[in-house]
């Protein structure tokens, strides 16, 4: 029963639109008619600029760590990582915007921050990283997924490695479209770092 309540809560807040919701309310637009058209914080830097860009991404890993951490700080009897799943599910097909959401990288990054701040430190390193030799977003993204993969197995935390490779795989699995433009040379390349 903890696991039906603490899922579905976890669901919803993966459910809020972060990239709309600021979009609509501070600059009148809606981001899902721009750009690529993902709610995700990449689009939002894209679409509406740094500022816009920031807010998303912190509030898309927030809902991630908020909902991995609640049901440990309410002392319930559930595997925080189980249902963060459910978040990362939310924020991929949130029932507030039409089963149409982001890609999964910043909710599953603060999920992994709810429950592992070192890997998630992995994570963020490698991204940063990758996104500097690139400059491409999606590459970073993927690539940092693979790398905390392999640090959960250094670690010998088990639970979070099959959780992570899951992230993992919704993270390449929604970023397919991105995958062709790279070897087509044909996707966008940040222009900041």
């Amino acid at each position: 029963m903890e696991y039906l309540l603490y899922g579905l809560v976890a669901y919803i807040l993966g459910s809020i639109p972060s990239g709309l919701i600021v979009g609509k309310v501070g600059y009148d637009t809606d981001i899902r008619e721009h750009g690529s058209g993902n709610l995700g914080g990449t689009n939002t830097f894209r679409v509406l600029g740094i500022k816009a860009g920031l807010i998303v991404t912190l509030a898309d890993i927030l809902k991630g760590t908020l909902a991995a951490a609640l049901p440990f700080y309410l002392g319930a009897d559930v595997i925080t990582l189980v249902i963060g799943i459910f978040a990362v599910i939310g924020h991929m097909y949130p029932v507030f915007a039409g089963f149409k959401g982001g890609k999964a990288v910043a909710t599953s990054g603060g999920v992994i921050l709810g429950v592992n701040p070192l890997i998630f430190g992995v994570l963020l390193a490698t991204f940063f990283i990758v996104l500097y030799l690139s400059k491409y977003v999606s590459l970073a993204s993927m690539v940092s997924g693979v790398v905390g993969v392999i640090a959960t197995l250094l670690v010998q935390d088990y639970l979070l490695m099959i959780v992570l490779s899951l992230f993992t795989i919704f993270v390449i699995y929604r970023h397919r479209a991105n995958i062709q433009r790279i070897m087509n040379k044909t996707e966008p390349k940040i222009t900041w770092m």
